[in-house]
């Protein structure tokens, strides 16, 4: 955590990781991500309503407001809720939805992660 901090303090850092992360999805970068995804981002118009790729580009975009920690994991916070806690009509529904996210949220950053170190390395300050 202290690392994060570190970094997310150094405005030219987090400039350098926002360009990053905005040229991978800019590029078609995130096309290797469709056989995890399947179904929802084989047209551009599906991908924009899954839910890890909303979740990740409102990080993006808070990046440029707001470095503080807090800040960012209050967003992911307000995802969560919005996106899968209330959308679940019930326990079982929850913990389907839940489950399937944080498998393609953890799927999707791995991805996003390889990317990022093997095309932009400088992102990484």
């Amino acid at each position: 955590l202290q690392t994060v901090r570190a970094l997310l303090n150094n405005n030219s850092t987090v400039t350098v990781l926002r360009a990053g992360l905005h040229a991978v999805f800019s590029e078609q970068s995130m096309d290797v991500t469709k056989n995890l995804f399947q179904d929802k981002v084989r047209k551009p118009k599906k991908q924009q309503k899954n839910t890890e790729f909303k979740c990740l580009k409102n990080l993006i975009s808070l990046l440029a407001s707001s470095t503080d920690i807090r800040d960012l994991l209050s967003c992911f916070s307000s995802d969560l809720e919005t996106f899968i806690i209330k959308p679940s009509k019930n326990k079982e529904a929850f913990k389907r939805q839940a489950s399937d996210f944080m498998l393609k949220w953890n799927l999707l950053l791995s991805t996003v992660g390889k990317i990022l170190t093997i095309n932009r390395t400088d992102s990484f300050g």
